[in-house]
């Protein structure tokens, strides 16, 4: 499993805990500590697993030319970020080219995770970056699954929704 955008490893620390192998990439290195951290505190040997501090299309770009593949991709941006490399990253309108750069990545059949908290980007306009970038990208979307924003996070006037994720099988 390839986490992008990893922060303190949540996601992967729930896959390893259900046996996956994972790699968690984030920008920080501050926040990749503490994701070994919370390795540790969950009983998984940080080690056993890769941690790479870095710009996630950079090091999605060197993970291709490796070969390397993934049963599964998470691709939780923040909404805005910026690095050295690729300059600012706007979910609202770079989302695409995010997945066109995991899609390379993904195992046949494989599935990948997208989300975002971009109060600007309208659930049809994300899932038709996500949908287009996996078309040009000559794979298809196998299946999809759709979730708005959870009942935990209520939505109201000062704060509409803006939770959106989306699970994808792609071939």
């Amino acid at each position: 499993m390839l986490n992008t955008f990893a922060y303190t490893c949540a996601f992967s620390v729930c896959a390893a805990r259900a046996g996956a192998r994972t790699t968690s990439l984030d920008l920080s290195k501050k926040y990749l500590e503490w994701g070994k951290r919370n390795f540790a505190l969950n009983q998984l040997d940080p080690a056993a697993h890769d941690f790479i501090y870095g710009d996630a299309f950079d090091w999605m770009r060197r993970l291709a030319k490796k070969g390397r593949s993934f049963d599964l991709i998470i691709l939780d941006p923040p909404t805005f970020s910026q690095s050295k490399e690729h300059g600012a990253f706007q979910a609202e309108k770079d989302y695409g080219r995010l997945v066109a750069a995991a899609v390379p990545l993904l195992k046949p059949n494989s599935v990948l995770f997208a989300s975002t908290n971009a109060a600007r980007l309208e659930p049809a306009e994300f899932l038709e970056s996500v949908s287009a970038a996996i078309h040009a990208a000559r794979r298809k979307v196998l299946q999809q699954h759709y979730i708005p924003q959870p009942p935990d996070f209520p939505i109201h006037r000062d704060e509409p929704a803006y939770l959106k994720t989306v699970w994808l099988r792609v071939s």
